[in-house]
């Protein structure tokens, strides 16, 4: 893959310093993915469908798709910075001009400041090529991870990446069923401050792993909250938090007289 033109390695550790040029050759211990940076927290066990539209990213998926099953990339929330690169200013080989590069359009130059470091697999379920030559994309959140060293060398970012183990914790079930009821009245008070009615209410898990990663999906919560239950380091303290968040945003809503609407059971649609 051809380097971006700007200096260094182009590899970086979380922590924000560029790799040495005598470290970056080193053979890797750790799983390397392609990064897809959104502006929307991914856990896993939650679908999440793409628009993918911008040339970095349909390289980043023809590169996937040409490999062996199971098709996998990773997705890291972004901290400061925008989904799409920057456009109307034209760089040295005509294409649009970004201090980060291709790799990074949109991000600035150091990834470790841009993202966040604690991100989902995604799994391809399934993709289609559109005219356009995008492709229309539902992928499959899977497992968390740690980014250990960004990669911005490349046509798209990079990372070697630790893979995050799951912990039930103590008192689980507990802290669930605690969950499930607050969330219910949650959901009742979104409702009537959007001025609409919950009919038809889903049923809700009763795995505590699984529920602690649906309600952080399903509630309205700003993204360094949603990342702070994506890095949770066991269902218990994940339900936890979410008890006090819950308690929060219900007695917020309690004094509002409207929201606006927010689909509570889906992600959004993301375009690139």
């Amino acid at each position: 893959m051809a380097a971006p033109g700007f200096g260094g390695t182009g590899q970086y550790r979380a922590d924000g310093t560029e790799r040495p040029r005598h470290l970056s050759t080193l053979a890797l211990v750790t799983e390397r993915l392609p990064l897809f940076p959104l502006g929307t927290v991914l856990y896993p066990g939650l679908v999440l469908p793409l628009n993918v539209f911008e040339e970095r990213y349909r390289r980043l998926l023809a590169d996937l798709l040409a490999g062996p099953e199971p098709h996998r990339f990773g997705v890291v929330g972004i901290r400061a910075g925008r989904e799409t690169a920057p456009t109307g200013v034209a760089g040295p080989d005509g294409g649009d001009a970004d201090p980060g590069g291709q790799a990074l359009a949109g991000l600035g130059p150091d990834p470790a400041q841009a993202l966040y470091d604690l991100g989902c697999v995604a799994e391809i379920a399934s993709a289609e090529q559109r005219e356009d030559g995008g492709y229309d994309l539902i992928a499959t959140g899977t497992t968390r991870f740690k980014v250990l060293d960004f990669d911005a060398a490349g046509p798209y970012l990079t990372a070697e990446v630790e893979r995050l183990p799951e912990v039930v914790g103590p008192e689980a079930a507990v802290l669930g069923q605690a969950v499930e009821r607050l969330f219910r009245t949650y959901q009742k008070r979104l409702a009537g401050a959007r001025e609409s009615t919950v009919t038809g209410l889903q049923d809700l898990p009763d795995d505590p792993m699984v529920l602690s990663y649906l309600v952080a999906a399903a509630s309205v919560l700003d993204t360094s909250d949603k990342q702070r239950l994506l890095g949770a380091g066991s269902a218990s303290e994940r339900l936890t938090a979410e008890l006090a968040l819950l308690r929060q945003e219900t007695a917020v809503l309690a004094k509002l007289p409207s929201l606006p609407a927010v689909e509570l059971t889906r992600q959004a649609f993301n375009p690139n």
